[in-house]
């Protein structure tokens, strides 16, 4: 059995526990001026999702029990539930919805409690919960409160969505009169035009295929198989995507997002009221949110791309991404507004995912699912999950902070580090976000069940080090006296965490617990697994970079002894 000891030197930062990732992001603190606010980001404070929820997207009127009240309760209750704090403890809520007669927030609120609380009402179209959701974040980093609800819902009629009033000017006319002097306006549903003729316009500019906007529908359909919470959970060949019934060329039926009943929640926190409820572990931050509005060339350049909100969104991404400290390389996630399937194309490029005019090479390289740069909606997307207008920037929001805590189940995507959010209502309203964990040495990068503890090789060698303990604790207490962290990475990237503690009381072996010791040893879970049976040399494999100690090297030293005692045992 080889000796767990390094004839080398090594320089005290080497084994310095890296506290770099609490810091603030780049220019996240620093006194920076808004150009479009004039607001000094100096002066405000860290906002964090610390609970979400949802309910299950359906079809309008497939539920008789689901009435706006009773679903803002459940999507509600599930986010209070998360996140572990009362509806007494929520100051202010901001509430979204598209349809309902005034003060619908107030009505929803009033099925979590009667508080007293101020409920702000929003309505910006399809963006409808992503603004909420700023509000609510704008509130507690301006020192307004330290605990908000946002809230989205919506209760829908079957079929395309209709013009309410016809007494009054309607909020979509510049945004028409582009697709009249454009493409004409036809008898389809007016969004689809809308959508389609950007769809068109990117053919005619770039020589983008109608087989590259199936090819988006095609993935988000199969992602939302993984989805509980989709109104549509079925997978499709592209055979039958692009052989639909067209419904705008080129759009087909199952490129187009369907209308949707159900609900959305967040709460949101302060920094101290996260540090004083212990929800480190959970907390996802907002490191940037920007929402902007159409610029002139949405109908001055005769432009259904631009008629869209690509400028705005354009502009939002930017400056998102600059306060943030954070390049577009940094994402992993992404859940983007598709409400039909060329919009997800043109705000691959407005976001800036790829060049202008290279959105069709990014899907057919497969860099927007699994196994690609980025994983474009997970949740499926507002083509599969479905599209209740004032819940969606809420659902988008739950999705990327599951999948950032790492619960996510069979959507999870692997070491996930930034998520990107986008979220648009035409009229215009656009929502850009990026969410990193919160606190990044604390948290766990993953789920933690006795189910994923199993998935990995390793989690024999930590039973036989529990059992040793159970056997004879006091002893093993006496000679290592320290606690000891294991992270394991497995070759999907999915990152374990072992907390063995031979320094207090009789030890103990726990997974999935906050990964904190006095040393903490790095490794891929195979090579784990050899260095502990005495198959691979310690030294051989640091400088290999197989293996990484943070903390206490004395300590560390010590593994021999937990070596020797799984490698005579019969694993």
């Amino acid at each position: 059995m080889p000796v767990f000891m390094f004839s080398i030197y090594f320089s005290s930062e080497e084994f310095a526990l890296n506290e770099s990732e609490n810091s603030s992001h780049p220019g996240h603190r620093a006194s920076v001026k808004m150009a479009s606010t004039g607001v000094n980001t100096s002066t405000r404070r860290r906002v964090y999702v610390v609970g979400v929820g949802m309910t299950k997207f359906e079809k309008p009127g497939r539920r008789d029990d689901f009435d706006y009240p009773q679903m803002a309760k459940e999507a509600a209750t599930k986010a209070m539930q998360d996140a572990g704090v009362s509806f007494e403890q929520i100051e202010q809520a901001c509430v979204g919805y598209v349809y309902g007669d005034s003060t619908c927030g107030q009505r929803a609120v009033y099925e979590l409690g009667l508080t007293g609380i101020p409920v702000f009402n929003v309505n910006n179209n399809c963006a409808t919960g992503s603004t909420a959701l700023i509000m609510a974040k704008q509130f507690i980093e301006g020192g307004l409160a330290n605990c908000v609800l946002a809230l989205g819902f919506e209760k829908m009629s079957r079929g395309s969505l209709k013009q309410t009033y016809h007494d009054r000017t309607n909020p979509m006319e510049k945004h028409v009169m582009v697709v009249a002097n454009t493409f004409g306006v036809e008898k389809a549903p007016m969004a689809a035009q809308m959508f389609g003729n950007a769809g068109r316009e990117h053919m005619e500019k770039y020589g983008t295929q109608p087989i590259h906007f199936a090819k988006i529908a095609l993935k988000n359909h199969k992602h939302s198989t993984n989805n509980p919470y989709s109104q549509f959970q079925d997978e499709y060949t592209l055979e039958q995507i692009m052989n639909s019934p067209k419904i705008h060329d080129p759009l087909t039926k199952l490129q187009c997002c369907p209308t949707s009943d159900g609900s959305g929640a967040a709460i949101l926190a302060s920094e101290d009221f996260v540090r004083s409820h212990g929800l480190e572990n959970q907390a996802i931050e907002i490191v940037a949110m920007e929402m902007a509005t159409d610029l002139p060339s949405a109908f001055n350049d005769n432009s259904c791309i631009k008629a869209v909100g690509y400028d705005m969104t354009a502009k939002a991404a930017d400056r998102a991404f600059k306060n943030a400290g954070l390049s577009r390389d940094d994402v992993n996630v992404v859940e983007l507004h598709d409400c039909f399937s060329c919009n997800e194309l043109i705000t691959y490029e407005a976001l800036g995912l790829c060049p202008p005019g290279k959105g069709p090479e990014l899907i057919d390289s497969g860099n927007n699912t699994y196994g690609g740069k980025y994983v474009i909606n997970p949740s499926g997307g507002l083509i599969s999950k479905g599209h209740p207008l004032g819940a969606t920037g809420l659902a988008q929001c739950a999705e990327l902070c599951w999948q950032l805590r790492g619960m996510a189940d069979k959507r999870q995507v692997s070491n996930v580090k930034v998520a990107l959010q986008h979220n648009i209502g035409l009229g215009g309203a656009v929502v850009v976000a990026l969410y990193k964990k919160g606190f990044q040495s604390r948290i766990q990068a993953f789920a933690t069940s006795a189910s994923t503890e199993d998935k990995f090789q390793s989690a024999a060698i930590f039973k036989e080090i529990k059992s040793n303990l159970d056997k004879d604790g006091a002893s093993w207490v006496k000679k290592m006296k320290g606690v000891f962290c294991f992270k394991v990475k497995s070759n999907d990237g999915t990152e374990g965490v072992w907390v063995v503690d031979a320094k207090n009381g009789s030890g103990s072996v726990k997974f999935g617990v906050e990964p904190k010791g006095d040393v903490t040893i790095i490794m891929k879970d195979d090579d784990m697994l050899n260095l502990m049976l005495g198959k691979l040399n310690p030294q051989q494999a640091f400088f290999q970079g197989k293996l990484k100690i943070q903390g206490n090297m004395g300590l560390a030293m010590k593994l021999r002894e937990f070596q020797s005692a799984a490698g005579k045992s019969k694993l």
